[in-house]
């Protein structure tokens, strides 16, 4: 996937932008951006602070290493219990 060259913070400020009076035709043009990008980024930023989005960040790192901490348990656990049934 392309890497935005806006970050995740400067997305913010450009919805809050349109929150405060502007056309969004304006602030496309102003930004360089389209339109339906515009709303593809309402969709998944609209709403949230910019401290929010950093803690949502901080919330899916932590549960990638969980799942990833939950993936060796499980397959430490399976090649245990086939250890165990050859042995009996």
């Amino acid at each position: 996937m392309k890497k935005s060259r806006y970050s995740e913070s400067q997305i913010v400020a450009i919805l809050k932008e349109v929150d405060s009076g502007m056309k969004v035709a304006d602030v496309c043009r102003k930004h360089g951006i389209s339109q339906p990008t515009y709303y593809n980024w309402k969709s998944k930023y609209g709403g949230l602070s910019v401290s929010e989005l950093k803690r949502i960040k901080e919330l899916e790192a932590e549960h990638s290493k969980l799942k990833r901490m939950y993936a060796d348990l499980a397959m430490e656990n399976d090649a245990l219990k086939e250890l165990i049934e050859k042995k009996l």
